[in-house]
């Protein structure tokens, strides 16, 4: 997390919302839903049901509010040419660490 708070999963501006989104919170730049699957960091587009959670029943729209209880906030920092997010899994730490020693 950065220290301006979440990251909009739409515009990539801060929105200052530190600790819990709630339902109704939105982007004030672009006016984007934050708790919604595009604001989550379970969203994955190549999952089923878009999501890497296992849920019973598919959210029709990712970009607006809904009461999915697995909702996290994903983290997420802007660089230059869009917004990443952070995926720190071992097999990344691994590889980075491997890319050290690389001729």
């Amino acid at each position: 997390m950065i220290k301006d708070g979440l990251l909009c999963w739409n515009c990539g501006r801060p929105t200052g919302i530190v600790g819990r989104v709630a339902r109704s919170d939105s982007c004030d730049n672009c006016l984007a839903d934050l708790r919604c699957c595009r604001g989550c960091r379970h969203f994955e587009p190549t999952r089923r049901f878009q999501c890497r959670e296992t849920i019973d029943t598919n959210i029709p729209n990712k970009e607006k509010n809904n009461f999915c209880d697995h909702f996290q906030m994903r983290d997420a920092v802007k660089r230059p040419g869009g917004i990443s997010s952070q995926q720190d899994s071992k097999d990344s730490r691994k590889k980075s660490f491997d890319d050290l020693f690389d001729d």
